[in-house]
């Protein structure tokens, strides 16, 4: 949990702050980057990350607790269902803030925040998966081979596997 901020408020009273940071998270959750000014985004961060992490969790008490900061039932079936399932392996920093210079009309410091895509590697799982099966029907032909049985292929119809006997008695009906 993050330490609470000491001296004044964004927006004044600490109810309007957690409005305003509530409808920042919405939008940030809606559009995956918002632009904002670097103090709202590193106020954002914390706020952020928590909800992404009781999304993670996706029981019933999380999706109320997600409920009270965000109201938008869309965005918080977004968050459980397809933000939250990117981050499955990861431990946190769900979220990036990026120096954007400064706003035109009175100088504040811009950034933006964005939600950090997920890569997923899922190919060596699958090959690693297809090696290990490849390496155990090699060792059941080699036993196949030393115990003299007989070589199995499979049925062209069915897809089932079939004795040479039985395919000879088909070859000759």
């Amino acid at each position: 949990m993050p330490t609470p901020t000491k001296g004044p408020r964004l927006g004044g009273s600490p109810a309007h702050e957690r409005l305003m940071l509530g409808n920042l998270a919405t939008s940030l959750f809606k559009h995956g980057k918002i632009t904002t000014t670097e103090t709202k985004a590193k106020r954002l961060r914390p706020l952020a990350e928590r909800l992404v992490t009781f999304a993670k969790r996706g029981d019933l008490h999380s999706r109320r607790r997600v409920l009270t900061v965000i109201h938008d039932k869309d965005v918080v079936y977004t968050l459980f269902d397809e933000i939250a399932p990117r981050y499955g392996n990861r431990a946190g920093g769900y979220t990036r803030i990026v120096k954007a210079g400064i706003r035109k009309g009175d100088a504040a410091p811009m950034a933006i925040i964005e939600l950090v895509e997920e890569l997923v590697v899922a190919a060596p799982a699958p090959a690693k998966a297809a090696k290990s099966t490849a390496r155990k029907a090699a060792k059941a032909e080699a036993v196949a081979a030393l115990a003299g049985e007989t070589k199995t292929e499979p049925d062209k119809s069915t897809g089932q596997k079939a004795d040479e006997s039985t395919e000879k008695k088909a070859d000759e009906a």
